[in-house]
């Protein structure tokens, strides 16, 4: 299965006059809904506004934390992999749908200091919030792609300019024949060792509740952990 995920970003609105091909199913989320009639899957956290939640037609269906949160803790939990929306509706994808490619648009957490932040408007820019599990978007999303990789799922970006993300670009056509890229297994077992060690599990999700028992520190040097683990194959093999 190829995913497309649909961001919020002022591009994304490009999308609503792509065709459906190469992708098997379009995965949006909070308000990406609105870009495409056609979106199989919406998704959207326990607080976003009611009034612009997606409500479900035939074939539709609508993801809320009652899915999403038992989903990202089997690979870690909010704190390890990151809590903002594309983090956590990519891991639900890879737990609920065990797709081969998740081609990603609109997702890359990067926030213009004029003119639209959204292709609605202005919103907040949720990932750039004070927040202990997004000190770095980088080591998350080089977590993602080595986590997705260890499954059999390449992760690209489908996106123009500048992101957050490090995932590889590609084009809507190249991303049917994505393939993950190389990465360090050794230090991929090390990182989530090191997360093991640690025990920053939170089972309801709430980690917001328990921030006291998490030290800064030592998450950063696993965010290092799994940004040295996305890229030293790379390196070795240039």
């Amino acid at each position: 299965m190829r995913v497309l995920m649909l961001g919020s970003a002022p591009m994304a609105a490009e999308a609503r006059d792509w065709p459906r091909a190469p992708f098997d199913l379009v995965l949006a989320i909070n308000n990406a809904w609105r870009i495409r009639a056609d979106w199989d899957v919406a998704i959207h956290p326990h607080d976003f506004a009611v009034e612009r939640r997606a409500k479900a037609g035939p074939g539709q269906r609508v993801v809320t934390e009652t899915e999403f949160v038992p989903a990202q803790n089997s690979f870690g939990g909010f704190v390890y992999a990151g809590a903002t929306m594309a983090f956590t509706a990519a891991y639900w994808a890879l737990y609920a749908l065990q797709p081969k490619v998740i081609a990603v648009y609109g997702c890359d957490m990067h926030y213009p200091a004029t003119g639209p932040t959204h292709f609605y408007g202005t919103g907040a820019p949720d990932p750039l919030r004070a927040d202990i599990t997004l000190r770095s978007l980088e080591a998350k999303a080089a977590r993602l792609m080595v986590l997705a990789a260890r499954v059999g799922c390449a992760m690209v970006n489908l996106s123009r300019g500048p992101s957050r993300l490090v995932f590889p670009r590609a084009s809507r056509e190249a991303s049917a024949h994505a393939s993950p890229l190389p990465w360090c297994p050794d230090l991929a077992a090390e990182a989530l060792a090191r997360e093991a060690e640690l025990g920053y599990l939170v089972p309801s999700g709430r980690y917001w509740e328990e921030t006291d028992r998490f030290d800064p520190r030592k998450l950063s040097a696993v965010d290092a952990l799994w940004l040295q683990a996305a890229t030293r194959r790379l390196r070795q093999t240039a």
